[in-house]
């Protein structure tokens, strides 16, 4: 087992593991943890019951914070004419086409988010070997692939998160720093815990939230009581 810091030892004598704390006390023992020299994202991990190697179990989709992430996210466009000027106005941080679609097979990825116009997509699919692995690639599923690129932009830039269930059937997702005031905490954590709820495959049975977690980027993670958000 790796040596945990003096920092993450101090953290996790604040809690009690095998709790399950409520959402309001969850937060507050998160405000007492020691701070960083770098503001901190508050991170939601829900184990989810659902089997990831089936494909028709799989989490994947949008979600929009309230609050946002506060973090400032670099968006790419892959669109031309007035969708590329769409884009530009709206606030994309780099727009193009061919010329991106080459920039981007080259390896460049210095970027949160790729939206693309439907009639790129041809283009873009060379880009799956590059885009794939980083969890980039452009999709209609997570609102990536749409005509209405001002509006997908704009979301974007605002905070809405875009996200997929890991190899263990795990979702991970960034709610907000830890310098936001609680409340703006608790409402981006309980709109992400109803949103990603209503995801919930036909297919998967039982309890769909197995366990959730907050934690900081260098924190320990507290067990939340999600019930008083979600009942079943």
């Amino acid at each position: 087992m790796p040596a945990r810091s003096k920092r993450y030892n101090e953290s996790r004598q604040l809690f009690d593991r095998t709790r399950l704390y409520p959402i309001n006390e969850a937060l507050e023992i998160i405000k007492k943890m020691p701070s960083t020299k770098f503001d901190e994202t508050l991170e939601l991990h829900i184990r989810m019951g659902i089997d990831p190697s089936k494909s028709d179990q799989l989490v994947r989709g949008t979600i929009s914070l309230p609050h946002g992430t506060g973090k400032d996210v670099r968006v790419v466009v892959f669109a031309a004419g007035e969708k590329a000027e769409e884009a530009k106005e709206a606030g994309a941080d780099f727009v193009g086409s061919a010329d991106l679609v080459e920039r981007v097979e080259k390896g460049w990825t210095d970027f949160d988010i790729a939206i693309a116009t439907p009639d790129m997509m041809r283009d873009i699919g060379k880009l799956g070997r590059v885009l794939g692995p980083r969890g980039l690639m452009p999709s209609p599923k997570s609102g990536t692939v749409t005509a209405d690129i001002e509006e997908a932009v704009k979301a974007f830039k605002a905070g809405r998160v875009e996200f997929k269930n890991d190899k263990t059937g795990n979702v991970h997702i960034p709610i907000g720093k830890r310098s936001f005031p609680e409340e703006q905490l608790r409402e981006n954590l309980e709109s992400a815990l109803l949103q990603i709820f209503k995801m919930k495959p036909a297919s998967s049975k039982g309890r769909f939230f197995q366990r959730v977690f907050i934690a900081t980027t260098m924190s320990p993670g507290i067990r939340v009581d999600h019930s008083g958000v979600i009942t079943v």
